[in-house]
């Protein structure tokens, strides 16, 4: 009860900040970001818009990486209208295919330039039936989860080294979801009979097993990034609820109405990002990963989410999904899923 009031009130917690703070307010204390690159996925709108906004606006070097190119220069040109000497770059990438991904990473690490911040930011919501990505994985969990796992391992060397170079720790912000919380069940069962449509597609599933990946890549990643001796941190952040276009293809009377008799719990979207801009920028995260956020705040993880050996189970079933790409989808639809039963007890 405590809690729902702090959220209604917007009261501060032990960061200073709160639920009705904005991405403005929250990089204040950080007004000159100038020597920063930063990459922000889903950054043509919504959450990901307002970040790379904002972080252009406080003097970063944003990336803008989208599966429209379009999209993404018109974004360009909106933030270069409020901050005409806004560094911007576009590239293309699609989430969903392991090889835009790679190739995104190729384009990247050719320019020369660092890399300071990955904001993996960009989110889908499937709606209607189950759909494969190109390499045969269930779509939202390759775009929200296995898109940005490949990105950031093709990144992280690039990050490691510009830390070590500038003396800037370099920061990794997972966005999740609180919706994480809602499948508690195992996801590798799960993705495995889902793509051979032996169980029904339910998309609000699907998102909760994708948006649980999210934390449970950066619960073993802050492991991983410790034990590398990388100057680089990595935390996962709930923004909280919004509508974005996340939620596009779901608009009519009954889906207004809800809105309209949610709106004191729903967020304005420069309030959604303040979370994903507290985790990437502010001083007091300094040093700190491997932490679930919201309302710019430590909060607590489902126990699904919290569990070290499923994070690292997680972890190598993603190696061998990216690597048996090449095979058509057969490593990702029925190899590493078959044994799940041999997976560590948690």
């Amino acid at each position: 009860m405590l809690q729902a009031a702090r959220y209604l009130l917007g009261s501060p917690g032990a960061s200073g900040f709160g639920s009705k703070s904005t991405a403005d307010e929250v990089t204040a204390a950080c007004p000159d970001l100038g020597s920063l690159t930063a990459i922000i996925t889903g950054a043509t709108s919504g959450i990901g818009a307002e970040t790379a906004r904002v972080l252009a606006k406080r003097g970063a070097r944003v990336v803008i990486p989208a599966r429209s190119v379009k999209a993404a220069e018109d974004m360009r040109a909106r933030i270069l209208g409020e901050c005409p000497g806004a560094d911007i770059l576009v590239l293309h990438l699609d989430l969903s295919s392991l090889a835009s991904v790679r190739d995104f990473a190729r384009r990247f690490l050719s320019l020369g330039l660092p890399l300071d911040l990955l904001i993996n930011n960009a989110g889908k919501f499937s709606h209607g039936q189950l759909a494969l990505s190109e390499d045969g994985v269930e779509m939202t969990f390759a775009t929200n989860y296995l898109g940005h796992f490949l990105l950031t391992k093709l990144l992280l060397g690039k990050m490691a080294e510009t830390a070590a170079a500038t003396g800037v720790q370099g920061r990794i912000v997972n966005v999740s979801s609180s919706v994480h919380g809602w499948f508690s069940g195992d996801w590798a069962d799960y993705l495995k009979l889902v793509t051979r449509r032996k169980i029904p597609y339910d998309a609000t599933q699907a998102y909760a097993v994708s948006k649980l990946a999210n934390v449970l890549h950066t619960k073993e990643l802050a492991a991983r990034l410790q034990e590398m001796g990388a100057d680089v941190t990595v935390n996962c952040v709930h923004p909280g609820i919004v509508r974005t276009r996340l939620n596009r293809d779901r608009e009519g009377l009954i889906t207004d109405l809800v809105f309209v008799l949610l709106s004191k719990l729903l967020k304005t979207i420069p309030q959604a990002a303040a979370t994903t801009c507290y985790a990437a920028v502010h001083p007091r995260l300094a040093g700190v990963s491997g932490r679930y956020l919201a309302d710019c705040n430590e909060a607590l993880p489902s126990p699904a989410a919290a569990s070290r050996s499923e994070a690292a189970r997680l972890w190598q079933a993603s190696e061998d999904m990216i690597s048996g790409s090449s095979q058509q989808g057969q490593v990702l639809q029925y190899g590493c899923w078959t044994g799940t039963s041999e997976h560590p007890t948690k």
